[in-house]
C-alpha cells in the first residue's frame, strides 16, 4: 500500500514529459508560414516607406498569430491569427502599391499641366510675336505711304517751279532763273539760300555729287582736262573774294577757265556760270 503513491507520481511526470515533448515538435501550420512569408514580402517592398501604418498593423497581427503558436500550438484559433496576419501584410502591399499608383499620377498630372502651361505660353508668345510683326509691317507701310505721298507733293510742288526730268544718269532738275533771283536783282530769294554752305556741299556729296570749284589759282586744272560727264555740283565765289577758303576745302576738284588774254584773273560769277555750264554740255554731248 505504501508503494502506490510513487508509482502514481511516477506516470504523472512521464505524461507531463510526454506533452512537452509533443508541444515542442510540433511544425507550425501553413496558414501561419503563408502570413510570415506574406509579412516578409510586404516590409522588403514599397510599404515600408508608403504604407508604414498599414505594414505595422500587419506585424501586430503576426505577433498574435506566434503567440497563439507558442501558447496554443496548431489549433483553429492560431490559424485564425494567422489568416489575419497574412491579409494584413497583403492589405499593406496594395495600400503601398496604391499609394505609389497615386504619386505617379500625381506626378504625371503635374507634368502635363506643366507642359500644357508651357505650349500655351509659347502660343500665346507666338500670337504676341506675330501681333507686334503685324504692327511693325503695318507701321512701316504706313511710313512708306505718307513718305510717297511726301515726294509725290514735293514732286508736284517742284514741277510748278522747275522742268524735272528722269534720265540715264538720274534725275535731272531745271531750275528757272525766276526761282532763284528776283527780276532784276542779282541777290538769292530765300528758296535758293541755304543757312550753312559747308554743310549743304557735304549732303550734295553723301548724294552722290561730285564738287568742282571754279578756282583760278595754281592748284586749278582746266576745266576741259576733268571729267564732268558724271554726277556734279559746281561752287562759284563771288567776284571780288572768290570762294571762302572754309567753302573750298570741301571741291573734290579744282577747275580753272582757260584765258587767251593774260591779265584777266576773274569773269563775272554769271559769264563764268555760263562758260562752266557750256563745257559740262560739251562733254556730255
Amino acid at each position: 500500500m505504501s508503494e502506490r503513491p510513487v508509482i502514481r507520481w511516477t506516470v504523472v511526470s512521464v505524461l507531463g514529459l510526454s506533452g512537452l515533448l509533443g508541444c515542442g515538435t510540433v511544425p507550425p501550420p501553413v496558414e501561419l508560414l503563408d502570413a510570415r512569408a506574406a509579412y516578409e514580402k510586404a516590409s522588403r517592398g514599397q510599404a515600408a516607406q508608403l504604407a508604414p501604418a498599414q505594414l505595422d498593423t500587419a506585424k501586430q497581427a503576426l505577433s498574435k498569430a506566434e503567440g497563439s503558436f507558442e501558447e496554443e500550438g496548431d489549433d483553429p484559433v492560431t490559424k485564425d491569427l494567422a489568416y489575419v496576419a497574412q491579409r494584413r501584410a497583403e492589405i499593406a502591399e496594395a495600400e503601398a502599391g496604391r499609394e505609389n499608383a497615386e504619386r505617379t499620377r500625381a506626378q504625371t498630372d503635374k507634368s502635363f499641366r506643366e507642359t500644357e502651361l508651357d505650349a500655351m505660353q509659347q502660343h500665346r508668345k507666338t500670337r504676341e510675336q506675330l501681333e507686334q510683326e503685324k504692327k511693325a509691317r503695318e507701321a512701316a507701310e504706313k511710313r512708306s505711304a505718307e513718305a510717297e505721298k511726301k515726294l509725290a507733293s514735293a514732286m508736284a510742288s517742284l514741277t510748278e517751279i522747275a522742268k524735272v526730268k528722269e534720265e540715264s544718269r538720274g534725275m535731272v532738275i531745271t531750275l528757272s532763273g525766276a526761282v532763284l533771283f528776283a527780276t532784276g536783282r542779282s541777290e538769292l530769294l530765300p528758296i535758293a539760300q541755304v543757312p550753312n554752305l559747308s554743310r549743304a556741299l557735304e549732303l550734295q556729296k553723301k548724294n552722290g555729287l561730285w564738287m568742282v570749284a571754279l578756282e583760278a589759282g595754281p592748284d586749278s586744272k582746266p576745266l576741259t582736262e576733268i571729267d564732268l560727264k558724271g554726277s556734279i555740283g559746281l561752287i562759284l565765289g563771288s567776284e571780288g573774294d572768290g570762294i571762302r577758303k572754309g567753302v573750298l576745302g570741301h571741291a573734290d576738284f579744282r577747275g580753272s577757265i582757260p584765258m587767251r588774254q593774260p591779265g584777266i584773273g576773274s569773269l563775272n560769277v554769271s559769264v563764268a556760270a555760263g562758260i562752266a555750264l557750256a563745257e559740262v554740255t560739251r562733254q556730255r554731248g
